[in-house]
């Protein structure tokens, strides 16, 4: 019998499809049935009737207290359905999962890049479902999401790499234990011998896991014998180029760096455009919560910073933030739904700051003070959602109206 689907998603779609079609699907998008290209038929939520249904695969983004969720009988992620229920007809890959709140992307393509040699492939959060990746593939580097780990009860990672985490999606997931928590939730199912490499200063879980907590790029160097000054990066790169090249030290002993050196950074973290006029922006639009932020400001904090900030906080505190902003070089321009928050925080401390309510008013206000020695920089430290259909959209909008400026 197949699964049940819950949530019509790209995860959930990717399943269906890999199953020849035909499936069921429940999601809170669809107020009548109708049946897709695939065959696959998609009913409203409301109609979910777990009495006729063995099994349950969810879209990630499902909240923990999602009616749907609440009444299925046996709920499961894509990482137990296809890595821990034998979904796979081959020998299961070697697994390599990597999260934290800021900067699992680019670790998940450094990493994939250094072991493309190698046969490793990438999905997961990063835009490939488990379901469409090569099951002849000998290595998958899988950027996960909190949600799926929160979703994850039986699938164990080979190798876990967690990042530096901050506090976030709180709105989803109730608070900052119980995000914390859900990132460390894979060394739970790990077994003895397996790398946990994680941060230090977290509450670890009891785990047979060979657990390594660092807490500096100089822990890092000394206890993988590596070497950062081989390393083009600065700042949050640097520390996601040498926790990539700690997965391959440990599995090959090998740090290629002058391989790392030639990979290309993704579009919209901290992504540099020099204007006409000598002057350089900045595209952070990926920076969509407040530490990918906090990490932009001190990439840049040598020079004034002219800073766009602001969209759908999702809850998050932003003292810390605020606070950072207050002691350096910084002039705000607040976007998004947030701005009067912004607005009133930046008022208590005394910062320079433009209402601008959106991108197309606040790029002009930006050029006209915009010294040729400071820094005009998009990073939110929110989710676009409340204004664009996703971080990239805004990003290149940013992008095509500096060009813009440039051609006046």
């Amino acid at each position: 019998m197949k699964p049940t689907l819950l949530g019509y998603g790209k995860t959930t779609r990717a399943i269906a499809k890999s199953l020849g079609g035909g499936c069921i699907f429940f999601d809170d998008h669809c107020t009548a049935s109708y049946t897709d290209a695939e065959g696959n038929t998609i009913y409203p939520s409301v109609s979910f009737d777990p009495n006729k249904s063995e099994t349950e695969i969810l879209t990630p983004s499902i909240p923990p207290h999602h009616p749907l969720l609440k009444k299925a009988r046996n709920p499961m992620s894509e990482y137990d359905y296809i890595l821990g229920r034998k979904f796979l007809s081959t020998q299961k890959p070697f697994t390599i999962w990597i999260s934290g709140t800021n900067g699992k992307t680019t670790t998940t393509q450094m990493l994939t890049h250094l072991l493309k040699e190698r046969g490793a492939v990438s999905g997961g959060n990063i835009g490939t479902p488990l379901a469409a990746l090569d099951p002849t593939a000998p290595i998958w580097v899988l950027e996960s999401s909190s949600f799926t780990l929160h979703h994850t009860q039986y699938a164990s990672p080979d190798i876990y790499l967690l990042l530096p985490i901050t506090p976030d999606h709180l709105d989803w997931h109730g608070s900052p234990e119980a995000y914390e928590a859900d990132k460390l939730k894979p060394l739970l199912t790990m077994r003895e011998g397996e790398l946990a490499l994680v941060p230090k200063g977290l509450r670890l879980p009891d785990t047979h896991a060979w657990v390594v907590e660092y807490d500096s790029h100089a822990f890092l160097e000394s206890f993988f014998d590596l070497d950062s000054s081989k390393l083009r990066y600065k700042a949050a790169f640097l520390e996601d180029a040498l926790l990539a090249l700690a997965i391959t030290r440990v599995l090959f002993d090998e740090a290629a760096y002058e391989a790392l050196n030639h990979f290309s950074l993704d579009h919209h973290r901290q992504e540099e455009q020099i204007d006409a006029f000598g002057r350089l922006w900045v595209n952070d639009s990926k920076a969509t919560n407040i530490d990918a932020t906090i990490q932009a400001i001190h990439a840049y904090c040598d020079r004034p910073v002219h800073l766009i900030l602001g969209g759908d906080g999702k809850g998050a505190d932003l003292t810390p933030l605020m606070d950072l902003v207050a002691t350096e070089a910084v002039t705000l321009y607040v976007i998004g739904s947030n701005q009067h928050t912004l607005i009133a925080l930046a008022k208590e401390r005394g910062i320079p700051t433009y209402a601008c309510h959106t991108l197309a008013q606040a790029i002009p206000m930006i050029s006209e003070n915009l010294k040729k020695d400071e820094v005009a920089l998009l990073s939110p430290a929110a989710s676009s959602l409340d204004q664009f259909s996703s971080y990239a959209e805004r990003g290149e909008l940013f992008m095509q109206m500096v060009a813009d400026l440039s051609m006046t």
